[in-house]
């Protein structure tokens, strides 16, 4: 079982990165996924999810700039991010949950800066 996130970088202000998410060993069509994010000195907030029946939801601080989507088919969820501020610098775990099962990626680091 494994969650691999990859697709962070170095970013000036106002530009766009494109996190992936891509599962395996895991039934990835059944299971909620989330994208969580940690700044250093803080704690890890959820930035977006799927909602059950189908919706997505977002942080209050990125709605409107960050998009979450899955492809099922590639067992892989991604996180377009776009309009990057600088207090979005962090390190972007993605998550997947199933009834008692959690599961959490190694993470990715995301610094925006000029």
């Amino acid at each position: 079982v494994q969650l691999q996130a990859s697709g962070g970088g170095l970013v000036q202000p106002g530009g766009s990165l494109r996190l992936s998410c891509a599962a395996s060993g895991i039934a990835f069509s059944f299971y909620a996924m989330n994208w969580y994010r940690q700044a250093p000195g803080k704690q890890r907030e959820l930035v977006a999810a799927f909602a059950s029946g189908g919706g997505t939801n977002y942080a209050d601080s990125v709605k409107g700039r960050f998009t979450i989507s899955r492809d099922n088919a590639k067992n892989t969820m991604y996180l377009q991010m776009n309009s990057l501020k600088p207090e979005d610098t962090a390190v972007y775990y993605c998550n997947a949950r199933l009834r008692s099962k959690d599961l959490w990626g190694q993470g990715t680091q995301v610094t925006v800066s000029s």
